[in-house]
């Protein structure tokens, strides 16, 4: 960890000597704040769906965009290991180095306009358990970090599990960006609305609603109990598990460019 919290400096110190940094902060801002939008123009128009408001729509919403800000921020360098190690052979000074390959790659880019997702997202998160009615306490801090926590290792999951695969396939798979920019628009989609498929996918084997809608389920009193709001960072950690086994696989079958 003490490597990788270096790597992490010298990535900030030397990002932050582009002068131009804040309007990179600004536009992923900007992103983040007008993609719901879609979604609260449609509820403001047509209404509530049953009893899923807006609010609860981008409260889950709020919490999969921040666990998956976090996880581009601090595990960045696994999101472009395909075409930056594997590729190029670069992940053969990796291998060299006498400390952790997964530090090692995480800490190797890092992002700081990245930041800005899991700054918008949590004003989100704030400003709709306001609307909810949430009252400020310890355990429903708790559950909204635990809840966040978990959601940081499933996403930090799939980009290691990316970078396993990519052992084999020599390039990043196209079809991965399911589990990550596709996965938090699901959750704009009401839990009891969604496709079987969908919500079987992403609560047993990628388990964004479990860290997601269980917690916000929990806190606003939605009728889960926080009983299944404390299987999300279970969950996650589960998968982060998961994709370091892959990880490993993939790099006993590495085979350097000079080999």
């Amino acid at each position: 960890m003490k490597v990788y919290f270096k790597l992490l400096k010298m990535n900030l110190l030397s990002g932050l000597q582009y002068k131009g940094w804040p309007f990179m902060i600004l536009q992923v801002l900007v992103v983040v704040v007008t993609d719901p939008l879609g979604s609260i123009l449609m509820f403001s128009r047509f209404g509530s769906i049953g009893e899923w408001t807006a609010e609860r729509i981008l409260l889950i919403y709020a919490m999969a965009v921040t666990s998956f800000g976090l996880a581009e921020t601090f595990f960045r360098g696994f999101d472009y290991f395909p075409w930056r190690m594997v590729r190029s052979g670069d992940f053969d000074r990796v291998l060299l180095r006498p400390h952790s390959t997964v530090s090692m790659v995480a800490g190797s880019y890092f992002h700081i306009h990245r930041l800005a997702r899991v700054f918008g997202g949590i004003c989100a998160i704030l400003w709709c358990l306001y609307e909810n009615g949430v009252k400020p306490g310890f355990l429903n801090a708790v559950i909204i970090l635990w809840g966040l926590a978990g959601g940081f290792l499933a996403y930090a999951g799939v980009f290691v599990m990316t970078s396993g695969i990519a052992f084999f396939t020599i390039k990043a798979l196209d079809w991965i960006y399911i589990l990550t920019n596709a996965s938090y628009q699901v959750t704009r989609c009401p839990m009891s609305h969604m496709p079987r498929a969908l919500k079987n996918m992403f609560t047993f084997f990628l388990p964004i609603l479990v860290t997601s809608y269980y917690p916000a389920s929990a806190v606003c009193g939605w009728g889960e109990g926080y009983a299944k709001a404390f299987i999300a960072l279970p969950a996650g950690l589960a998968f982060f598990l998961f994709s370091l086994m892959i990880w490993r696989i993939g790099v006993k079958h590495y085979k350097s460019t000079g080999s």
